[in-house]
């Protein structure tokens, strides 16, 4: 064939796929602007299966949710392939919280990554796809929200599916572990205010360690080395068929630190924290909902359990269109599904009640299996003082030390009280003389207090429960 005709030949075939692109790309248009979404997915993804078949390619489809849980593994193959960009990669989608140190980058809807791992290649695409208007409005863009479910597709050649399955996809899930450890991306969940049987959640921020906890050192010590006890234990639940939980019960006055040891607990381990709210929710299967959809290596936190647990008897009437509904959460149903079958949805969990008074608590909760640690966070001692004195003064030693450590064991102070004291000045010698006086004032207080008692017993002594249980000035009153 002479050179003539070869060039002849080459332009003809430039100018077919010349064509076809441009038929391609008008046809693309079309769709786009004429084709309802639901058609345009369909034909997508029949010409995709058509080319998977035609080249033996298998696609694993990674969903965001299965609908009531967040997907594991979704979660971890966006932080990985995010990290995994190179110069071949065209789209990123970043994003930077204002408590985070680093940039997050994450792959875009409709881009596509090929990664290699042992000599094979494996493609990534995320895909969204349209649903239609969600249930909840959106008061502060006057608006009806539109979501899209999203989901990554893994493409790859079938004879590799065992390579895929057994190594490649526990490697990611393995590297996305470590990755989450070293960034120390901890995570603060609350129920969501519109979709109330979701959860939503914000990076947590929270500074608290077991290093600077106005706690005994050996009450921490052993905290620390329960927890990891619990974590290198995964073996001895499953033998001892046990779901891989623990239970913990801070117990004490309000401003002891309760809320710090949580965070200090949660940044520790690299756990989540999902901060539940019992009054606001409304039945059990809601309650339900959000506990099953809670991760593994997570902190379950319930505060002031005290007060939550007089649910049980709750029954509320709303009235709708002359309608009525009973919604009813009941502490045997919250037992069950902390305790019961449900506890088994998941692995590496802590569960964690805090209450102020211990005493008024339901027998149930305090049953041996249910909460297996119980901490009594105390009034602030001479060592927490110590503590408090060196992370906000930054001083160890002072002369003062000796008359406030003697006033700490007279006056009932919390760590918090003492704290909002140190903060006031930044000078020693007049944060710790500030101190010395506010205990004076606690210790009047104290004794008021007691004297107001005693008169309120020798007028009405029936009326003792309700003194221990409310403030003596409004019964006075």
């Amino acid at each position: 064939m002479s050179s003539e005709s070869k060039i002849a030949m080459a332009k003809t075939v430039v100018s077919t796929i010349g064509s076809v692109a441009a038929a391609s790309m008008v046809v693309r248009s079309v769709a786009r602007d004429y084709l309802p979404t639901e058609f345009q997915d369909y034909l997508y993804f029949g010409l995709r299966n058509f080319i998977n078949k035609l080249f033996r390619q298998l696609t694993v489809v990674i969903y965001e949710s299965d609908g009531i849980q967040e997907n594991e593994m979704y979660n971890a193959a966006t932080l990985y392939l995010g990290s995994r960009t190179s110069s071949e990669t065209h789209r990123l989608k970043i994003t930077k919280n204002h408590s985070e140190k680093n940039i997050n980058v994450a792959m875009e809807i409709n881009d596509e990554f090929i990664d290699v791992y042992n000599g094979v290649k494996f493609k990534w695409s995320l895909v969204s796809k349209e649903l239609p208007t969600t249930e909840y409005f959106d008061y502060n863009s006057n608006r009806y929200v539109r979501s899209d479910k999203r989901s990554l597709e893994l493409t790859f050649h079938r004879k590799h599916k065992d390579l895929a399955l057994n190594e490649y996809l526990p490697f990611i899930l393995n590297d996305a572990k470590t990755r989450k450890i070293e960034e120390n991306t901890v995570k603060l969940f609350t129920v969501d205010t519109y979709q109330r049987s979701e959860w939503t959640s914000v990076n947590l921020d929270h500074p608290a360690t077991f290093a600077t906890l106005a706690m005994e050192t050996d009450v921490k010590e052993k905290v620390m080395k329960d927890l990891d006890r619990f974590v290198e234990r995964r073996e001895y639940y499953r033998k001892v068929g046990k779901a891989w939980k623990r239970g913990y019960l801070l117990y004490g006055p309000p401003g002891t630190g309760k809320s710090s040891l949580v965070a200090a607990m949660a940044n520790y381990l690299k756990f989540d924290i999902y901060d539940l709210e019992l009054a606001d929710i409304y039945s059990n299967a809601e309650l339900r909902r959000l506990l099953v959809a809670t991760s593994n290596r997570s902190i379950l936190v319930v505060e002031d359990i005290d007060c939550s647990v007089g649910l049980h008897d709750r029954e509320e009437v709303v009235r709708d269109n002359d309608k009525q509904e009973e919604y009813r959460v009941t502490l045997s149903g919250f037992l069950n599904f902390i305790d019961g079958l449900w506890s088994s949805c998941g692995d590496e969990r802590i569960i964690i009640f805090t209450t102020n008074r211990k005493d008024k608590l339901d027998p149930a909760l305090l049953r041996p299996g249910r909460m297996d640690v119980h901490i009594n966070m105390s009034y602030c001692t001479a060592s927490g003082f110590r503590l408090l004195a060196s992370n906000y003064l930054g001083v160890t030693q002072h002369e003062l030390f000796e008359e406030i450590e003697d006033l700490i064991g007279e006056a009932e102070v919390t760590p918090a009280e003492v704290a909002e004291q140190l903060l006031k000045e930044d000078d020693p010698d007049i944060a710790l003389g500030g101190l010395i006086e506010f205990f004076d004032v606690k210790k009047n207080e104290a004794k008021e207090k007691a004297k107001m008692k005693q008169e309120v017993v020798a007028k009405n002594g029936e009326k003792i429960e309700e003194i221990e249980k409310n403030d003596i000035k409004s019964i006075v009153d």
